[in-house]
């Protein structure tokens, strides 16, 4: 795609990266045919083609409107039109610049930055987080219906098996799912355990960033990566030979922090360093003898949701399910698997209309095999998907856990 981006972007690192991302698209169009947003609305300005050129007209001077805003927010950055487009073109990263660009210039109505800064200052910080869900328990009989089949139901995570010197790897205790599921990463250390690796949480590391790095709050969103760096380190200068993230969407955050933090001279080489040490569990899982876990499955309907962050952002495609099989799970099919849930971070609070409509769609593909169960990677699409159903959500280390 021919540019003529202004001087005032050029001279700029993210002018010049968006410059080059804009210049690999050719323009095909093969990424509506697998954009959920698309699907939905049928409108160009609602698929990553008419967005990249909505962001392309921004950078060469048209001034952007709350349409284009608008629009823009809309796209649920699941990425699936990167997995599709046959040039490469780095959509997302696109994104984030065209965001935050058209964030500068165009102002939001009041309720909408209420709520982009109460989200920020909230989901992100357990101490906070925690509270509001006992909250909503206390007074679920009295919450609307929607607003109740997002509480997440109360699990005891279980005993946490102690260091045994066995091989080291960290574990990111993350922001909501260390409230609102606690059992994950208990779960996902308990099945390492019996697979020879001790799995180690450091209490000062916290929100991956991604939270706030996706409402335009970048520098809230860096100061959470730096934080995770500073308490990562010392494990990882003693030898910890891995980073496991068991929620997909923190792990295609922190496998992306060398990138984010590129130009900050105090944290760009560990930020590279902790980005190449970042693994989702299935990583991990995949490539062990998987002897000692037994065969946990027992012919058990299991259908399984690949969240947009494992199978795009991550690019592991069809790596959960194989393993699910081998411990004796019976997996049952999921028509269009490749489209989002409506989770999306906090696109479900954001864009409430369009999650509700994804979700429908979601749900009824997963529940179209007559499944005892629902398994996923990651807290947002667990969160989502068991507001849409009555059949049990869990993650899928927890079918590993028995």
């Amino acid at each position: 795609m021919q540019t003529e981006i202004l001087p005032e972007f050029l001279s700029t690192q993210a002018g010049r990266e968006a410059d080059a991302i804009l210049r690999s698209c050719v323009h095909c169009g093969f990424c509506t045919a697998t954009c959920p947003t698309y699907q939905l609305l049928g409108d160009e300005l609602d698929g990553p083609r008419g967005r990249i050129y909505q962001i392309k007209l921004v950078m060469e001077g048209q001034a952007p409107t709350r349409i284009t805003q608008q629009h823009l927010d809309r796209c649920l950055t699941c990425r699936s039109c990167e997995t599709t487009c046959p040039s490469g073109v780095r959509y997302a990263r696109l994104l984030d610049i065209g965001r935050h660009l058209v964030e500068e210039r165009v102002e939001r109505p009041v309720f909408e930055r209420l709520l982009r800064w109460a989200l920020v200052k909230t989901v992100p910080y357990p101490s906070r987080f925690g509270p509001l869900i006992r909250v909503g328990h206390w007074v679920k009989p009295l919450l609307p219906a929607k607003l109740k089949a997002k509480l997440p139901t109360p699990r005891p995570a279980g005993a946490w098996p102690k260091p045994a010197g066995r091989r080291r790897m960290l574990v990111l205790g993350g922001c909501v799912q260390s409230v609102a599921t606690p059992k994950t990463n208990a779960a996902a250390a308990r099945v390492l355990a019996r697979l020879g690796i001790d799995l180690i949480e450091s209490p000062a590391a916290g929100c991956c960033g991604a939270a706030a790095y996706h409402l335009n709050a970048l520098e809230d969103g860096l100061d959470a990566m730096r934080r995770n760096i500073d308490a990562w380190w010392p494990e990882i200068e003693a030898g910890c030979e891995a980073i496991l993230v068991t929620a997909s969407g923190c792990g295609a955050m922190v496998k992306d922090y060398g990138h984010a933090l590129a130009g900050d001279p105090a944290y760009a080489e560990r930020a590279a360093r902790v980005a190449a040490l970042a693994r989702d569990p299935i990583e991990v899982v995949a490539s062990l003898d998987l002897a000692p876990i037994g065969s946990p499955g027992e012919g058990r309907k299991v259908a399984f949701h690949a969240p947009c962050t494992l199978q795009h952002g991550q690019q592991l495609k069809q790596v959960v399910e194989p393993v699910l099989s081998r411990l004796g799970f019976a997996m049952t099919p999921v028509p269009d698997g490749h489209l989002c849930c409506g989770s999306a971070g906090t696109y479900s609070i954001t864009q409430p209309e369009l999650s509700a409509r994804l979700l429908v769609n979601k749900v009824d593909a997963l529940e179209s095999g007559r499944p005892e169960l629902i398994a996923t990677a990651n807290i947002g699409c667990q969160l989502q998907i068991g507001g849409g159903t009555e059949i049990p959500v869990v993650h899928w280390l927890e079918l590993l856990d028995g």
